[in-house]
């Protein structure tokens, strides 16, 4: 057990620091700002901090806290936050410095085949103190490839850098049979036995030789090289699941599917299920992504689009007593919301984010105080219609400008209210109200509003990867980071006082290694 007079943490708010934006803020401690890192961050570059900047200072400040509680928050990333390739990172620091809690947490961290490829790649790449794999990862991926069903290894086929052959070259794993070795050969390009392999790679390699056969049921991605006709098109809409319909109804516009009026109805109804919605796990933020890409599409697809962003936010749970909601419309909020990446880079940008989020609050509490600002509270009016597409739209209407987080507490103090729950959504980079002294403006605002309101919560929701907030966590205010439905959770809580003192550190704290439910 590593010594625990170092790797202790401070309490939060003790260090006083200069932001990314010149401003001053009070340093999260060590377990937040590891927290915050790997629920918001995705190694891109953002407004203020490139992508090189974001990976030193989750990696110095793995070495501020004890393994396992990186180990949690690797799950908690992955597993609650939906992320992807900061867990991974995580996991690869466990594999060069606690191998056994590496190993302990494998399985919950590496889901699919991406993320098994990921973890190969962040060893490989030497950021973390190796450039192998070594005995131990090694054996893992083994053991995930070798207890991966056929079908899982066929979607892990999808993706280079390194390819699913490039991790079985390196690792070798044991094939229990002859139909499993013959799969193994054929994803490294070896001529096997055609009988021995799954169906559906079967039924791919007739399609190869005759493509007037049956569309395979392979993933998308290895059909695309063959040379698909219209009719095969409109046989890939049929089949395809809630996720590849979302994600390619572009390509499906290019190719003439929405042409059939039939396969409108079907591809539409199926984007408006809910049980789909709930079993795909999309974020909000992707079917705004959607919204924003389907403008020449057919109004049945735009209207199934509209009713699955607001099934997607209808589980946002109702929070304490009155309710204000802030929304950060300054400059830095045009940065997208996962980060700069040349060719990856989302269309949806933060303050796309903090809009929905805004309008979620606003479909449960109609009565809430939204306060849209920069360096000052910013006048605006709700749309008529009230959708949450619409409500997010109107807010990221109003973008630009600096930064003042204090500013809506100080309008809610010029108006003489004290709502029982205030949410800031922000990127949290404040600097217009720069102040001397060892508080910050928020944190003076906010000492007023309790005077009236001494039961009065703050939920400052950060949507990018900085390690510093404007008020420091005590029993009245809780930082939180990320921008899924899980946030929600730990800000309801808090609101209702289900869990006093229970911040967001507390929520990856209770992760139990052993038990995964």
């Amino acid at each position: 057990m590593l010594n625990k007079l170092l790797f202790g943490t401070k309490p939060a708010g003790t260090d006083l620091v200069v932001n990314a934006a010149g401003g001053k803020a009070h340093a999260f401690d060590a377990r937040h700002a590891v927290a915050q890192l790997a629920i918001t961050g995705t190694l891109n570059d953002t407004f203020y901090a490139d992508a090189n900047t974001q990976l030193d200072a989750l990696l110095a400040h793995c070495f501020d806290v004890a393994p396992e509680y990186i180990a949690k928050t690797a799950i908690y990333a992955r597993q609650h936050g939906r992320m992807k390739d900061t867990p991974v990172l995580l996991l690869a620091w466990l594999a060069a410095f606690d191998g056994a809690l590496c190993e302990r947490v494998f399985d919950r961290v590496i889901d699919n085949g991406a993320q098994l490829r990921s973890f190969v790649q962040a060893l490989r790449s030497g950021v973390v103190a190796r450039k192998s794999l070594g005995s131990r990862p090694k054996r893992l991926v083994q053991r995930w490839l070798e207890h991966a069903s056929d079908e899982t290894l066929i979607h892990a086929m999808v993706g280079n850098a390194p390819s699913l052959a490039d991790v079985i070259k390196m690792v070798h794993p044991r094939a229990a049979s002859m139909e499993r070795a013959a799969l193994y050969g054929y994803i490294i390009g070896k001529d096997v036995d055609e009988a021995l392999l799954p169906q559906a790679l079967r039924d791919f390699e007739a399609f190869k030789r005759d493509p007037s056969r049956t569309v395979p049921k392979v993933p998308f991605q290895m059909l695309t090289a063959q040379p698909l006709t219209n009719a095969h098109w409109c046989a890939i809409a049929q089949t395809a699941g809630w996720t590849m319909t979302r994600m390619n109804l572009n390509t499906f516009a290019r190719h003439g599917v929405f042409e059939e009026r039939k396969l409108v109805e079907l591809v539409a109804a199926r984007l408006a299920d809910a049980k789909l919605i709930e079993k795909a796990r999309a974020f909000p933020y992707q079917l705004l992504t959607t919204w924003q890409a389907t403008a020449a599409m057919p109004q049945p697809i735009r209207e199934a689009v509209r009713e699955a962003m607001e099934i997607a936010v209808g589980n946002v749970p109702k929070l304490k007593g009155s309710v204000a909601i802030a929304v950060d419309v300054s400059g830095s909020m045009s940065s997208p919301v996962t980060g700069v990446r040349r060719g990856a880079t989302t269309a949806t940008r933060c303050i796309d984010v903090a809009g929905l989020m805004a309008a979620a609050v606003l479909a449960k509490h109609p009565g809430a105080i939204v306060l849209p600002f920069n360096d000052r509270v910013r006048p605006w009016g709700r749309p008529k219609s009230n959708t949450v597409i619409e409500t997010a739209e109107a807010l990221a209407k109003l973008l630009g400008g600096g930064t003042a987080v204090s500013a809506p507490i100080a309008e809610l103090n010029r108006m003489g209210v004290a709502p029982d729950t205030v949410v800031i959504v922000s990127d949290n980079q404040s600097w217009i109200d720069h102040r001397n002294g060892r508080e910050t403006a928020t944190g003076i605002e906010w000492r007023k509003l309790r005077g009236r309101n001494p039961d009065a919560r703050l939920v400052c929701i950060d949507l990018q990867p900085y390690a510093n907030t404007q008020s420091p966590d005590d029993a009245s205010v809780l930082n939180v980071g990320g921008f899924g439905d899980e946030v929600w959770q730990v800000i309801a809580g808090f609101s209702h006082g289900l869990q006093a003192n229970k911040h967001f550190v507390d929520a990856v704290e209770r992760v139990d290694l052993d038990n995964e439910h």
